[in-house]
């Protein structure tokens, strides 16, 4: 699956999209929805849990995202939020805590391979889902 999230401001109006494909590359189905006041990193990580809610439980999944913010934080800082009580190293609440827990019980049905694509940069998927994104944020 392809995710990606948009705001229009930061905060501002925001979008998010998922395209989830199958093991031959076929697109299977897209998600995609709006908040009328959001920020990227929010968008970023709706995307995915809006995609993982819809997909079979106990399945392989390859997360291609372009956000840094979402791949570091499910392969390796959550763990950390989670033994700290939901704070960061600096004693602080994790941002979006709301979000990330729902994301890490989703996370927890599924086998994830985190793989970082480069935003922008031509790759068919990663760029609909940013065109898809953007155009939820256009909604609001």
């Amino acid at each position: 699956m392809y995710t990606d999230g948009a705001c229009i401001g930061n905060p501002g109006p925001g979008g998010y999209a998922a395209v989830i494909l199958n093991s031959e590359s076929e697109k299977l189905k897209t998600v995609s929805g709006s908040a009328k006041d959001s920020t990227n990193n929010r968008m970023e990580l709706k995307a995915v849990i809006e995609a993982l809610k819809i997909l079979p439980k106990n399945s392989t999944i390859d997360l291609y995202s372009d956000s840094s913010y979402v791949l570091n934080g499910l392969s390796s800082w959550i763990e950390s939020w989670k033994k700290n009580g939901w704070k960061t190293s600096s004693k602080k609440e994790v941002a979006n805590q709301d979000l990330w827990q729902e994301l890490d019980n989703l996370a927890a049905n599924f086998n994830l391979n985190y793989q970082k694509v480069k935003g922008h940069s031509g790759d068919f998927y990663n760029e609909e889902v940013d065109k898809l994104a953007k155009k939820e944020a256009e909604k609001n």
